[in-house]
């Protein structure tokens, strides 16, 4: 697996593939909203990644292609993903369901914001319920909590 540039990954994996290092870029189709319109976009599902099949004696040479940054490193080794993994995403892909990606991890407990949705502006804490994360808001006074699911994509950590 490897990083990009910012928004490169179409091209660096054109580039890759170019040399004969074989590379998979999956690519998602979503609905933009501008003011004026909507449109059917297509987007890297990971944004700022590619996944490389080489060699370990011709990784340099992927390296070298104009927009690659780094190889993914965990423990100094080269993050090695399974091929069995590459068709679960190519399958989810190509069935065309919506499909998001969730980066950010939240802790139990954290104190969060809720930066979208109709609930934008609100702060609380941050608890789990399940394999769901849920938004608490505690009203001390009469000794209630209001809890709400709400996708983690709408939370921000807050301090």
């Amino acid at each position: 697996m490897m990083y990009t540039a910012p928004r490169a990954e179409k091209r660096v994996a054109q580039r890759l593939e170019e040399k004969g290092v074989t590379a998979y870029l999956p690519m998602i189709e979503e609905v933009r909203q501008w003011s004026d319109r909507k449109k059917k976009v297509k987007r890297p599902l990971f944004n700022g990644y590619i996944f490389v099949r080489s060699d370990k004696s011709r990784l340099w040479e992927a390296l070298q292609v104009q927009g690659a940054v780094k190889f993914v490193n965990f423990s100094g080794d080269h993050a090695v993903v399974r091929d069995s993994e590459i068709e679960a995403i190519k399958r989810i892909v190509e069935t065309g369901v919506a499909v998001e990606v969730e980066t950010t991890h939240i802790e139990e407990g954290q104190q969060v914001k809720i930066i979208g949705g109709p609930l934008q502006g609100f702060e609380g804490e941050c608890i789990q319920k399940g394999n769901q994360d849920f938004f608490i808001i505690r009203v001390p006074s009469i000794h209630q909590t209001v809890m709400v699911n709400i996708p983690v994509k709408f939370l921000e950590v807050v301090g």
